[in-house]
């Protein structure tokens, strides 16, 4: 069965090993979107896997009407995400901005662009963090990236009721720490748990097979309690 799947935040880390996984089938076509254009070029080689420049800080209607993306798209998955770690006292205003307008306000104004691609029956996947999920154990640095996160699972109630008469069903997972490079810029010197590779398999699983059965859902994935 050949699917078009549309991966945001695809230039590395967990995205980038998302954009493997679904290459592998080659029914598969892949679409590729993050602001490194070059690095996605020089590392996805594949015939069915299409890079393209997305700037989330920029103004995203019309860089994805742009692009011409197929309109009967399958899988949609908003992996885009921006993690500053910093002193609460010490976050800048611009700091928020930036974090809010990647982490959430860049992903709703993305969907909305998509809207009009989904085919029926499609699936979006929301990936937030489990600092973002509600009772689980938060650290000191994260305000900004956190909060962004909480909302966007809040995001994901709010659509799947907006659009539950529909059959585009949109879900999110609050994913522990995983070992990318945004983790490793933030946290020098922590290891995690979990490889790219092991939490795209997940996903690229939960995203085909997950979507009819669960709406509006906000799934914690992670290898540590809480």
């Amino acid at each position: 069965m050949s699917r078009n799947i549309v991966i945001l935040g695809a230039s590395q880390g967990i995205g980038a090993a998302l954009v493997e996984v679904f290459a592998k089938d080659p029914s598969n076509k892949v679409f590729a979107l993050a602001r490194q254009i070059e690095l996605m070029k020089a590392q996805f080689k594949q015939e069915n896997v299409l890079a393209y420049k997305l700037d989330l800080l920029e103004n995203i209607h019309e860089q994805i009407e742009a692009l011409k993306l197929p309109n009967n798209i399958d899988i949609l998955i908003n992996n885009a995400g921006l993690l500053i770690n910093k002193p609460f006292e010490t976050i800048t205003h611009q700091d928020f901005h930036n974090s809010y307008q990647v982490n959430v306000i860049g992903i709703m104004e993305a969907t909305q662009a998509f809207l009009p691609l989904l085919k029926a029956g499609s699936h979006v996947v929301n990936i937030s963090s489990m600092g973002g999920f509600q009772g689980s154990l938060k650290f000191a640095g994260l305000a900004a990236y956190s909060t962004a996160k909480a909302a966007l699972c809040s995001f994901t109630e709010m659509f799947a009721e907006e659009y539950k008469d529909s059959s585009i069903h949109m879900n999110c997972l609050c994913l522990g720490a995983v070992q990318t490079e945004m983790l490793q810029q933030a946290f020098p010197g922590y290891e995690a748990p979990t490889t790219p590779q092991q939490m795209a398999q997940f996903i690229a699983n939960f995203a085909l097979h997950s979507g009819q059965l669960l709406n509006g859902k906000i799934i914690p994935v992670s290898a540590s309690n809480p």
